[in-house]
């Protein structure tokens, strides 16, 4: 339900006078307490919808109901299928979600989803201003002055327009109420007062308006908002939660499996343990989350997933002790609940635990704004098993010298080392949108967010046998901090990395991390998700047996005596656990291509060159790979600061005055036979403040980088972030586009955004802008250079 408003519909003060259209109207109207809220949404709103549905005419819209307030209680005076006038003028402004998307939820039947958020820090006060003579006669065709003025107020300040049109460069009246101006601030005393001045503002002949627009409450003494706050006030929205429930009730009904029927709702979930087939069971339990790799599928919108990393690092850890997993519960933290978002999280914890044959019987959704900020949230997930007494892992007595290590591949990352890889991406400037060097078709963020496999269908009935001695879950610490986790003391797994396929990812990340072998290990799980242990003479049936369930393995070492010559400065995971040839392998596992040439780059500028200095620093940086190396810089203005930047930096420069050339084709020809002479294969304009013209555009098409201070095509022009401040839009950037001959439209290679605040101005703005603009324009070179971007046809080409 909407906040309520008040409209005023008379047309002079102290609502005398003849009825109108409305004059103005204030949001919300805080005289009714929450029992008559209450009784409004439920037994007149909720009351209506039901009863149409249950005729067979379900409503689809908005129902305005126009409300009295007597001693009894609420009273209906009339019902419309619309939004109210000028009521909506006053509740809009308060609105937080998106209204396109509400619409539409309504429209295919899924607005339990998408239920609408308020504001509820802000009053409005909307002021109507109308024609001299209105309600009767009035004239039309008079120019109206002082829109702009109030529209640059800023974002508390809004002037909708009604009875209005253009006539060539002016807006002139064209109806009784003209327009309307809505303010918003914390109190509704001053809302109404800055509605009231900022409606002084604009003037036309015989312009009209109330000036005691909310006056009925103001005379008054509101209701307390403290007195009446409700939990949705602070932040929890408790219908929201409810539709959360309902919506992932058949996600969690479709894991029932013997002993449990995964049904939700109760205090607590049931298992029967004796219909699970257990004669003398010992219970297993563990607990797990999924670490940073939230923070890129939150940054990448993609919720799919993650779930199952959730069950997996829970059910792989108790699998670790020989236990079949039997059923799951999740634990789902957010500062501000979106059903969508969190129904796809569960979607994936379902799969997970389909795929390991458990029962998701429970959870927790825990909403708690100032906690999390927004929409993030955090994931933990807890899972129970059982394993009979006599199955138990790992069997410690059993397990001797001589056994063999098989090593299970992993599916990628799985859910451990995310800080880490994060630190890396941040260090060479790549977006999880950046195509994966290492996997055609795919992005690194789609590799990265690869699920955790889970191994209980592989692995489980090779235990059942009494084929595994131990399993080990390769983790958080890798190999080294893992393995002897579930070895007697006496023993050291000695492991040779030539045994198996290390993925590319791993080679990747160490390479251009820059990252050591050993951290690697200690970090990463390099290829190996589990490793099981088993006697000799059981090794080939094992192995044959995980081919056939569809799991290649390799034996990737054996278990051997400790040395006791092993140096004393070894940590004792590394007395426990010796790797050999890792990083050999890291390096065959990714090679970095190999630059037979750089391309040789020309930059043009016309000031400071910031952006030059982002390209000189990651052409020219020590043991950089990149593909281009900058050899010529041309200024059309001479004593600029970007000149002594390339001269410091040992790239030769040259200054081009345009005004010592009789036409701009001159000029352009001038500087096209430098960087031809040059030997230059790609142009950057990098703050280079002249028009090209047509002819030296086609020249050098496909092979010219331009980078502008928006997020294009939105905001062309010389003037963009005056035009994005003007706009009030909440997002602005940089592009790094090919050069067409119009302006600012070639194709996009980068894009990198910013956050635009209220309190912006253009400097400020400005500032942040650059500091992407130095990230995205080398980024974009490399991408050109390297041949991973290629014009063809207007359209860019990506190689991978």
């Amino acid at each position: 339900m909407m906040p309520p408003a008040q409209d005023h519909k008379q047309l002079n003060n102290g609502d005398s006078g003849p009825n109108t259209g409305g004059m103005g109207a204030i949001c919300p109207y805080p005289m009714i307490s929450e029992t008559d809220l209450d009784t409004v949404r439920q037994a007149v709103l909720q009351r209506a919808v039901d009863g149409m549905k249950k005729e067979g005419f379900p409503f689809v819209g908005v129902l305005y109901a126009g409300i009295m307030l007597t001693s009894s209680g609420p009273k209906v005076l009339e019902f419309n299928c619309r939004f109210g006038d000028p009521e909506t003028q006053s509740i809009l402004p308060l609105l937080e979600s998106d209204l396109y998307e509400i619409c539409l939820a309504c429209a295919e039947g899924t607005l339990h989803q998408h239920l609408p958020q308020f504001t509820r820090d802000l009053y409005t006060s909307g002021v109507v201003l109308a024609s001299g003579g209105y309600p009767g006669g009035y004239k039309k065709g008079l120019p109206i002055s002082g829109i702009d003025g109030v529209e640059k107020m800023g974002p508390r300040v809004l002037v909708f327009h009604a009875g209005t049109t253009k006539q060539e460069q002016s807006i002139v009246t064209s109806g009784g109420r003209v327009l309307a101006v809505v303010a918003m601030n914390s109190d509704l005393q001053s809302a109404c007062t800055d509605a009231q001045r900022w409606a002084g503002f604009i003037q036309f002949d015989g312009a009209y308006h109330r000036s005691d627009i909310g006056f009925r409450v103001l005379e008054r003494k509101p209701l307390s908002r403290m007195t009446y706050l409700s939990y949705r006030d602070a932040g929890v929205d408790i219908e929201a939660g409810n539709s959360l429930v309902k919506a992932i009730q058949p996600l969690a009904k479709d894991t029932q499996r013997s002993g449990c029927d995964a049904s939700l709702g109760g205090f607590g979930a049931l298992f029967d343990i004796k219909a699970a087939g257990f004669r003398d069971p010992i219970l297993v339990s563990g607990t797990d989350g999924v670490g940073t790799k939230l923070k890129i599928a939150q940054d990448m919108g993609k919720h799919s997933t993650i779930g199952i990393d959730l069950v997996a690092m829970c059910v792989n850890d108790i699998l670790s002790h020989g236990a079949e997993p039997l059923f799951f519960l999740d634990y789902f933290a957010t500062g501000r609940l979106n059903v969508d978002v969190a129904k796809e999280v569960i979607r994936g914890i379902s799969t997970g635990c389909k795929q390991a044959n458990c029962a998701l019987v429970g959870g927790e959704t825990a909403e708690m704004p100032g906690m999390y900020q927004g929409e993030d949230y955090d994931l933990a997930g807890f899972a129970v098993g059982a394993v009979e007494r006599g199955q138990l892992l790992p069997r410690m007595q059993q397990i001797q010298e001589g056994d063999n290590l098989i090593g299970l591949p992993s599916s990628g990352l799985h859910s451990n080392g995310f800080s880490l890889v994060r630190k890396v991406m941040e260090k060479i400037g790549l977006g999880y949108d950046a195509p994966s060097p290492f996997n055609n078709g795919k992005t690194l963020g789609e590799e990265f967010l690869v699920p955790t496999r889970l191994y209980v269908k592989e692995v489980l009935p090779l235990m059942h046998q009494g084929h595994v001695k131990a399993f080990c879950h390769i983790t958080g610490g890798g190999l080294m901090e893992n393995l002897p986790r579930v070895l007697p003391g006496n023993l050291q797994a000695q492991i040779d990395a030539g045994l198996w396929s290390v993925p590319p990812m791993f080679g990747w990340l160490a390479h251009k991390g820059n990252i050591q072998a050993s951290e690697m290990s200690l970090t990463f799980n390099c290829g190996v998700g589990g490793v099981l242990v088993v006697d000799k003479s059981v090794t080939e049936t094992v192995l044959q047996q995980l081919v056939t369930s569809g799991l290649t393995a390799s034996v990737i070492g054996r278990l051997c005596e400790k040395q006791g010559n092993v140096m004393e400065t070894c940590t004792q995971s590394e007395r426990r656990v010796v790797i050999e040839n890792l990083q050999l392998a890291l390096t065959n596992s990714w090679k970095a291509p190999s630059v037979s040439r750089k391309r040789r780059v020309g930059v043009l500028i016309s000031g400071s060159g910031t952006n030059l200095q982002a390209l000189i620093d990651s052409t020219n940086g020590v043991n950089n790979n990149c593909s281009s190396e900058i050899v010529l810089v041309i200024s059309n203005k001479a004593g600029v600061q970007g000149i002594e930047r390339a001269q410091k930096a040992g790239i030769q420069t040259q200054v081009i005055n345009h005004k010592e050339f009789g036409s701009r084709e001159e000029f352009d020809m001038e500087v096209d036979r430098c960087l031809r002479k040059a030997g230059v294969e790609i142009v950057c304009l990098a703050g280079f403040m002249r028009i090209l013209s047509g002819e030296f555009v086609r020249k050098w098409r496909g092979h010219m980088l331009n980078i502008h201070p928006s997020l294009l095509p939105a905001f062309k022009g010389h003037n963009a972030h005056e035009q994005v401040i003007a706009a009030r839009v909440r997002i602005s950037g940089c592009t790094v586009h090919f050069v067409e001959e119009e302006v600012d439209a070639g194709a996009i290679v980068v894009q990198e955004s910013v956050p635009v605040y209220p309190r912006d101005t253009v400097a400020s703005l400005a500032e942040r802008v650059k500091t992407v603009e130095h990230k995205a324009f080398p980024l974009a070179l490399e991408l050109v250079a390297s041949g991973q971007a290629t014009l063809k046809d207007g359209v860019i080409e990506w190689s991978q």
